[in-house]
């Protein structure tokens, strides 16, 4: 058997190399106008580990301005106020309730002060 030497293996000389995009046409007069999208969490959770979001089904807490398909924003590390809206856990179901208007009531247990109610406009 004859061992052939082959050489070195040289890399082509025309192989494609990639180039930064290049803008053609004329520039945005908007582009030193950009922005940030706007992030709701960001915006809306001042503690970001204790924010729940839950929907409502139905009209039952209506008369409190909690419509059907609402969204609540709920912070678990809030103490309530006097007038704030409030989840709390009454015989292991969800109620809504005004802070000041539960003071008798002793077998709740407070879940969380919403601080946001999201309504659906369509």
């Amino acid at each position: 058997m004859e061992a052939i030497q082959l050489g070195k293996i040289e890399k082509p000389s025309d192989c494609h190399a990639p180039e930064v995009s290049k803008q053609t046409g004329f520039p945005s007069a908007a582009t030193h106008y950009m922005e940030a999208t706007i992030d709701l969490n960001k915006e809306l959770s001042r503690h970001r580990d204790a924010t729940f979001f839950v929907r409502i089904q139905g009209q039952t807490w209506a008369k409190l301005g909690v419509k059907d398909q609402d969204v609540l924003i709920i912070d678990r590390s809030l103490k309530p106020h006097r007038r704030s809206l409030i989840l709390a856990v009454d015989e292991g179901s969800f109620v809504l309730h005004r802070m000041g208007d539960v003071l008798g009531k002793e077998a709740l247990v407070l879940w969380g002060v919403v601080t946001y109610i999201i309504h659906r406009t369509v």
